[in-house]
This record gives structure tokens, C-alpha cells and sequence, in this order.
């Protein structure tokens, strides 16, 4: 946010439900993670550029229909942008990852997925020091289990008319190569800006980071 608006952008942050530092609350519905960033959207004045990284992309498939008016733009960054009717555990390359996270998830109390630190140091934020990565996870929460398991209607996003460009962090190990652009191209012919860096670019390279999100507005608007 520090850097974008050195640059002249206003920027807010929105925590979803479910995700934040002292949000006890992980058995929920995938709508009510979304509330918080739906009145957001509402309470804006003017149409925002809403930026969207890794499970970002369908929260931003589920959220714009309810208020594209209030959206200019829509950055996607290395986001999982799925299917009509999937959910991103149906998508999930290592379908035996994912029902072993899913079945991790419903042992607990809550529901909530919990931190896989192997997972998070060999491919989120691979290629940085041992010390970033405590930084990163010190950050990171467990997240309700309804944001990966819950089927996304895509079709209502897919008839909107918002222009869009992809922000490719490409040193992302999270995926197969290629994954994150794949699912991006579904949706048909966009600008790419690419970045170097990890899936978490935006933690480690905010400076960077900021300056990529120019290039994408920049690019929707040429």
C-alpha cells in the first residue's frame, strides 16, 4: 500500500472473513467471507481496480457480479481462477494433496485448513532466506475450509464486460508451469505483465509489486 501511494494511488487492503489475525470464526460459508469485501466494493465513490492473488481469483469470480459497477479494472495476480460448478480443491493438480488437506481440515474443531509450513517454504515463498520465510509465516492464519471446497459459479463473471490483465509472478513454484496462465487464458485474449518472484512477490517485492500494478493499469488502459 506504502508504495502504490508513493506513486500517486490511493490503495486499501480488505481481510476477508475467516482470515484475519484474531478472527476466531473459520466455520463459515464461503458468502460470509465474502461480505467483507462486497461492502467494500459498495462503499466506494468512484469504480476501483480490485486485485486479485492466488485463491483471490475466484473470490473475485464470486464477488463482481454482485457490484461491477463499482469495478474499473481487475488484476489477477498467479490467481486460481476455476471452472463453473469447481471448487479449487477440484482443481488442485495432486488430487491426493487435496483431499488430504480437506480431510486435515475436518478433523479440526473449526474447519479451518491448517498452516503446512513444508508447503509454504518449498514452493509459496521458495527461493528467498529461511528468515523471510518465518517473516511470511508469521503473517499467515488458518483459513476456513468453505474457500477451497466450495463450488464457484464462474458463469456470472464470465458474461461481464470488465477489462482485466494478469500480473505473472514467474518464479511461482505453487503450480505446474504454465497452471496460473492457463486459467487466466480461459477467459480469453488479456495483457500479461510479468514480475520475478515467487507466489508471494507481493510480501517479499512490494516495491516492485506496486510498480507491476502500474504497468497493468497502464496496460488495460493503452
Amino acid at each position: 500500500m506504502k508504495a502504490l501511494e508513493e506513486k500517486g494511488y490511493e490503495a486499501e487492503t480488505v481481510t476477508l472473513s475467516g482470515n484475519g489475525v484474531d478472527d476466531n470464526r473459520k466455520d463459515i460459508t464461503y458468502d460470509e467471507i465474502l461480505q467483507p469485501l462486497v461492502k467494500k466494493l459498495k462503499e466506494q465513490q468512484e469504480p476501483v481496480v480490485l486485485v486479485g492473488h492466488s485463491s483471490a481469483g475466484h473470490v473475485i469470480q464470486m464477488t463482481a457480479p454482485k457490484v461491477a459497477e463499482r469495478i474499473s479494472k481487475i488484476v489477477f495476480n498467479n490467481a486460481w481462477i476455476l471452472p463453473q460448478g469447481k471448487s479449487q480443491f477440484d482443481v488442485i493438480p495432486d488430487q491426493e494433496m487435496a483431499m488430504g488437506i480437506k480431510q486435515m481440515a475436518l478433523a479440526t474443531p473449526d474447519h479451518s485448513i491448517p498452516l503446512m509450513e513444508e508447503f509454504i517454504r518449498g514452493a509459496l515463498a521458495s527461493g528467498v532466506s529461511e528468515e523471510e520465510q518465518d517473516r511470511l509465516i508469521s503473517h499467515l492464519v488458518p483459513q476456513p475450509l468453505a474457500l477451497f471446497d466450495t463450488p464457484i459459479e464462474a458463469d456470472a463473471f464470465a458474461k461481464l464486460d470488465i477489462p482485466r490483465v494478469m500480473l505473472y509472478c514467474t518464479e511461482d513454484q505453487s503450480l505446474p508451469p504454465g497452471a496460473f496462465m492457463g486459467m487466466f487464458q480461459n477467459l480469453g485474449e488479456a495483457p500479461v505483465v510479468e514480475l520475478q518472484g515467487n507466489h508471494e512477490a507481493l510480501f517479499f517485492r512490494p516495491e516492485s509489486y506496486a510498480e507491476a500494478l502500474v504497468q497493468c493499469i497502464k496496460k488495460i488502459q493503452e
